[in-house]
């Protein structure tokens, strides 16, 4: 009596097709590669060498000397660093709400379509952004000047009295019309770009609706635009941190108003060029870094947490 014998693939697993290996392809590091170098150059090297200068000192006698931490208790206790950062606290938060506001204010103008003329009404208000920062410090330093400029012109034509805006009280403000000239146009650029891929369906709704004018702005394009206000929060505060070039330019004009500590950037650009401070320059360089990130990050924080 012959027993049927089960075949022999019966139990043992059919085999699929094969499976490819991955291959490490190095492609992708060949496009992001130049990217990586020249971040590398340009940001990590020069920040790992600022905060290994930071750790010395140079000294008359003993030459350079490892210090550890103790530029950082220098720079935490030097009353001329921490008025420099009052001084650009207060001019981040009067000058950047009137510069934003003005801003949106004329995008929303731009995009509302009742403007005549608005191709170059826009061209007209983000042409100030292309002049070179400083040669419109230069420009208003001189519009500014009590005996030379128009101020002093004004003053000799109608014998009148004019504040001088580059004295003690004003030259703060007067600062903050430079900048508010130069940078309006571009954060109105951002914010009417925000503003033209606003979908037209939500505009119809409100019209629809009975919406007027100002509930459409209210209710539609300013939440479609919060991601951009952020966004140009976050630069303004950055740029306010950085105030350097309006300053020292205008240093030459007003040298008993604006000292070489005015701002945490011109005091540690004196501090290495003048001074010869190059370690302590470097720490307060890396401290008021600090302060701009952690501040960026709060403001980044609150337009997420109101956007969400």
């Amino acid at each position: 009596m012959t027993t049927l014998q089960p075949p022999a693939a019966t139990g043992a697993r059919r085999a699929g097709p094969p499976v490819p290996r991955l291959r490490r392809s190095w492609a992708g590091w060949g496009f992001i590669g130049p990217f990586v170098l020249v971040f590398a150059l340009v940001f990590l090297v020069p920040l790992g060498y600022s905060v290994y200068l930071s750790l010395f000192r140079t000294r008359l006698i003993g030459g350079t000397t490892f210090v550890g931490f103790d530029n950082y208790q220098q720079a935490l206790q030097d009353p001329q660093f921490w008025d420099g950062v009052a001084r650009v606290g207060l001019f981040l938060v009067v000058q950047v709400p009137i510069m934003l506001g003005i801003a949106l204010f004329v995008a929303l103008a731009v995009d509302s379509g009742r403007l005549y003329g608005k191709e170059f009404f826009r061209i007209s208000v983000f042409l100030p952004y292309a002049v070179p920062a400083v040669v419109a410090t230069l420009m208003w330093g001189f519009l500014y000047g009590p005996r030379f400029g128009l101020v002093g012109d004004i003053n000799d034509a109608f014998g009148l009295h004019l504040p001088d805006p580059l004295s003690s009280q004003l030259v703060l403000a007067s600062i903050g019309n430079i900048v508010t000239w130069e940078f309006v146009g571009y954060n109105m650029l951002i914010f009417y770009s925000a503003l033209r891929v606003v979908p037209h369906s939500l505009y119809e709704a409100a019209e629809i609706d009975g919406a007027g004018p100002w509930r459409v702005v209210a209710a539609i394009k300013l939440p479609a635009i919060r991601g951009a206000l952020v966004i140009a929060t976050i630069f303004s505060v950055i740029g306010s941190f950085q105030l350097f070039n309006e300053p020292a330019i205008l240093q030459k004009l007003a040298p008993n108003t604006i000292t070489t500590d005015y701002t945490p950037n011109y005091y540690t650009y004196s501090l290495s060029f003048s001074g010869q401070q190059h370690n302590y320059s470097a720490t307060v360089a890396i401290v008021m870094g600090v302060i701009t990130m952690v501040v960026a990050y709060v403001v980044q924080l609150r337009g997420m947490r109101k956007e969400a």
